[in-house]
């Protein structure tokens, strides 16, 4: 059986992962963000010196033109795992729970269909406080009466 058989991540979707991971716990640190800041002071400094040209100014431009590109699909990556595992907890914490199990999973709706459950979600959420303002001000008149009778 292969580690794909398995379950098991291949080699290198593991490997992509874990590139994904340490670069953007490293990319999200105040030592990062300095390093960053120093290297852009650097250059801006070095600009006499180089007489501005436009080697100069190319020498930033695709730095961070590359830096930026590389980073959006190893920050993507770390996010929809982020994503995925908290999917799957909410779904188990649905599944053991008293909330409705056909909500496990509806993340993989389209749009309009999570727009319509949120929808409905919100008008039982409404209805629930109008029946629960209805039973305070029931509660509220029976002591009201209790105590007149009492006194």
């Amino acid at each position: 059986m292969t580690g794909k058989d398995k379950g098991e991540p291949s080699g290198v979707s593991k490997f992509f992962g874990d590139l994904a991971n340490k670069t953007s716990l490293a990319a999200g640190r105040a030592s990062t963000f300095i390093l960053a800041a120093g290297i852009v002071i650097v250059w801006g400094v070095s600009g006499p010196i180089f007489g501005f040209s436009d080697t100069w100014q190319l020498v930033i431009n695709t730095g961070t033109t590359i830096v930026t590109f590389l980073m959006v699909f190893l920050i993507q990556n770390s996010q929809n795992r982020d994503s995925a595992a908290i999917q799957v907890k909410l779904d188990e914490l649905i599944r053991v729970s008293e909330a409705r199990n056909s909500l496990v999973g509806i993340e993989h709706l389209t749009d309009d269909e999570l727009e319509d459950i949120r929808s409905k979600c919100e008008a039982r959420a409404a209805a629930e406080k109008v029946g629960e303002a209805a039973v305070d001000k029931t509660g509220k008149a029976a002591r009201r009466a209790a105590d007149r009778v009492a006194g």
